[in-house]
This record gives C-alpha cells, structure tokens and sequence, in this order.
C-alpha cells in the first residue's frame, strides 16, 4: 500500500502533536491512603515480634514497603496524637495536650481549633477528593465537623469509642469492665450464655461510649448491623472503587483494637486454642482489624491503583496492656505514658516504585513526618504565615532516598502536663510519674526527676543513666525548656 507524502507528514504531525500533549500531561499524583490502629501496642504485629496472633497482611505490607522500628506518635493517648497526626504539628502548639472523653467530646470549643488546617483541607484545595472513615475524636459539636474539616465525605462516629455491634451485641462476645460483679464482689462474671464477661481488674466501669455518639453519614444517624470494622472496611472499599479515577486522600480510622473489647464469633473460633479468654477476645479483634486492612489492599489492587497509591500504617498510641493484654513488648509503659510503650508504634510505608520493598528503618521517625510525606507527594505545600504554617514534619521520601544526606539527630519532644519528654539520638529524658507495675521508675530514679536513657542499649528504660551523666541531662533538659517555651497553654 502506497502512502503520499502529504498523507505521511499528517499522520507524523497528528503524532508529533499528540506526543507533545502527552509530555505535557502532568503525571498522576498519588493517592493517600492513611490507615491508623486504635491502642495498638507495638509487639502485637508478627513482623514486630508478636507470636501468637497472626497478622498476614499487616505484615505484607511491611514487607512490601519499609518498616519502622522507632516510629512515634506525638502523645500517649488518641485525641492528642491525632490532632498532630492530621495538622502535621505538635499539637501542644495550639493547645490540645489532653484527651477529651464522655460528655467531654460535645462541650462547646472542645475540638481541632479551627485555626489548623488539616492535611484533608490541604489536599482538597489541590484537587484531591477525601474521605475520613471511622473514628474522629477532634470535636463532636458542629463547628469541628469533619466536613468542615476538608472532608468531602464522612462515614464513622464522633468521639473516643464505640461499641462494634448495636446492643444487645449479637455475634460478639463482649469483655466490660466493671466495678463490681453482680455478687458484689471482684474477679470475673460470666453470663449463663458465655456471651458477656464483666472483669474488676481496672477497678472502674466500661465508659458509656455510645452516649449521644450516634453512627454517622455526614451529619446524618445509620442503623449499622454489622460489625464496625467490617463496616468500615466496606465504605474505605466503596469509595476507592468510586475514586479511582482521581487522586484521593482516605483516613481510615478503625477503632479496632479499642475498647470495648467484643470478639467476632468467627474470630474466637479461630482462637480458640488461646485459654485466657481476655487475651482470645483481642486475637480476635486483631485478626479481624488484619483482615480487614487485607482487604482494603486488595481493593487497591483490584482498581488498578496499588501502584499510584501511598500507604500509610501506624498506631495513635501504645497499648493499655492492662486494659486490652496489647503487648507493647520489649518496650516498657502502656497508653497515657511517655515511656517507650506509650509513644513507639507500629509504623509503615509503601509506595511502590518509591520506598524499596522490605526495608527495615531505624531511623527515628515521628507521626507529624507523615503527614509532612503525605503533602510532599501530592504537590501541596503549606501557605507561608499564619499558625498553620510551618510544619514540624520531615518528607519521608527525601530521608530515605537511597542518595539522602543524613543530617544530625533531631530532637522529639513530648508534653502531657506533669509528664515531659526528649530523645535525640540515642538518647532520652523522660519524666513520668510512677503509675503501677508498668510505670515503675528506672533503677535509681527518684520519683518525680528527669530519667535519661540510652535507647541504644536499653529500650526497655531500666537503667537510669541521669546521676553518672548529669551534664547530658542538663543540656537536654535545656533544648525541652526552650521548646516548651514555644508551646501553647492547654485549652481544656
């Protein structure tokens, strides 16, 4: 077949053309796809170390990306360390250094001041659809909404908890806690059907989580029968399937592994085997919350978008061990300490093509790097000026470049009232209050002193270090003071 020429410089000039539109073509900017645990503690995992509870997927994701093994949050506790996490700063920057809980949640400024700017708003003004799945716990009256918030959809509850199925809790078996069994005495109850366990060992009652905190669709109450975290995992999976033509910014925020404890039927079946039956409603808990972020990948995958979309993993905070068994091993404290076990968390990345697979960092990392990594990728970078300016967050993807130039140790800091904190480097001074077994002192700490730990060779802060190194601590105590300076008054 003959081509005239003027035929053959049309079809080279149609393709020159539609190349050079393609050139200019930006290249698709990644989704985000954040994922946070609740009262994860950091041993749990199979690829942290846990034993007896298996978690697959979790643990794939692990090895498909890079693993943190000194990742933090910014607080002991959930709505602390969440209003960092969504701001990308410290959030004793604006005030909000306690947890609100109960009636707390719905009192009038109570909330994320609405001077921040979350990461949501942010990447919503470049053009990315978002959506918070689950739980929000950063202000449960009108004005801190997250639809207000940069959230083109909600699906989830407003405050600190909620029960996983609705009363009288079918297919569950519920763990209470309770002052006092129905004898009056202490110890366990069983219910005839071995349905409800009411235990006194935290020596108060289950909080009332579902008071005046209905299940919500933007502003408007559900009637949800399933189970929340499979509930949850099917409206993360709708609105990927429903996204994935654009770039998308998801929180999703499982309550799972918070209390109250109810283990899935098919989940204690599984673990069975486990005699404790306070430690087989957990394994139950985290083998569905596993399931679940399995799924979630899948669906991922299934929309063809793994590999344009960024995946974050990690913990609001260490585990309540005394509370759920979550295992915060070889680390020491729990939920509500800045000892190790309550601010080190179960922390991944993955972004293919970006974070090589199978990675396992030990650079210190902080929840606030995250968010800071989340903007970077999508484009979106902070308006100068103004409290919501500056960052306290590092990009992740420049720090783990294979090319990077690794500056010295930074500083974290930690402050939740009488409770103070610093590492930098190796090192760590902690101030906290002996609570219990789990907050006992370091060895030859008055209560009350700033301790100093060398993470390095002990992280499990038992040997105090601040009487041989006086000086180090001194220069520590210094840099926390001069940070501490800088911080707002708690606002509740």
């Amino acid at each position: 077949m003959l081509v005239s020429k003027k035929a053959l410089h049309t079809w080279l000039g149609l393709i020159i053309a539609l190349s050079a539109v393609a050139a200019d073509r930006p290249a698709r900017r990644p989704n985000v796809l954040l994922i946070v645990a609740d009262d994860l503690g950091y041993g749990e995992l199979g690829c942290y170390g846990g034993k007896d509870i298996p978690t697959p997927h979790l643990d794939r994701l692990a090895t498909e990306g890079v693993r943190f093994t000194d990742g933090y949050v910014t607080a002991p506790f959930c709505a602390a360390s969440r209003a960092a996490l969504l701001t990308g700063r410290y959030q004793t920057r604006f005030g909000f250094e306690f947890n609100p809980i109960g009636a707390k949640n719905a009192a009038p400024g109570v909330g994320l001041p609405l001077s921040e700017r979350t990461v949501a708003d942010r990447l919503r003004e470049t053009g990315y659809a978002t959506a918070l799945v689950g739980k929000w716990h950063l202000g449960g009256t009108a004005e801190f909404h997250p639809q207000r918030r940069g959230f083109d959809e909600f699906y989830g509850f407003l405050h600190e908890g909620h029960t996983y199925v609705p009363t009288p809790w079918p297919g569950v078996t519920s763990w209470l806690r309770r002052r006092a069994l129905p004898d009056g005495g202490a110890g366990r109850w069983t219910s005839p059907d071995g349905r409800v366990v009411w235990s006194t060992h935290m020596g108060g009652n289950e909080p009332d989580y579902d008071a005046d905190n209905p299940l919500l669709r933007s502003s408007q109450p559900v009637d949800e029968r399933a189970n929340l975290t499979e509930a949850f995992t099917r409206e993360a999976c709708s609105f990927i399937q429903r996204h994935s033509a654009q770039p998308f910014f998801l929180y999703l925020a499982f309550n799972s592994v918070h209390s109250p404890m109810q283990g899935a039927d098919r989940y204690m079946e599984k673990f069975k085997h486990i005699p404790d039956l306070h430690r087989r409603i957990f394994a139950a808990m985290l083998a569905q919350l596993d399931d679940s972020v399995g799924a979630v990948l899948t669906q991922l995958r299934d929309a063809g978008i793994a590999q344009d979309t960024l995946v974050i993993f990690l913990s609001d905070n260490g585990g309540p061990t005394r509370e759920l068994t979550s295992s915060n091993a070889p680390l020491r404290g729990e939920k509500g300490q800045l000892l190790e076990g309550g601010i080190r968390v179960p922390m991944m990345v993955r972004w293919p093509g970006h974070f090589s697979a199978g990675v396992v960092s030990s650079l210190p990392v902080i929840s606030v790097d995250l968010t800071a990594t989340a903007l970077a990728v999508a484009g979106a970078v902070a308006a100068p000026g103004g409290s919501a300016g500056a960052s306290d967050g590092r990009d992740l993807v420049a720090m783990l470049a294979p090319n990077a130039v690794h500056a010295p140790p930074r500083a974290f800091f930690w402050r939740v009232g009488s409770r103070q904190a610093l590492r930098e480097g190796d090192w760590k001074i902690v101030k906290e209050p002996a609570r219990g077994a789990a907050g006992k002192t370091g060895k030859n700490t008055p209560v009350g002193d700033w301790q100093l730990y060398n993470l390095a060779a002990d992280v499990g802060e038992s040997n105090d270090l601040a009487r041989e190194q006086s000086a180090r601590v001194a220069a520590l105590t210094a840099k926390w003071e001069q940070w501490n300076r800088l911080q707002k008054t708690p606002l509740w």
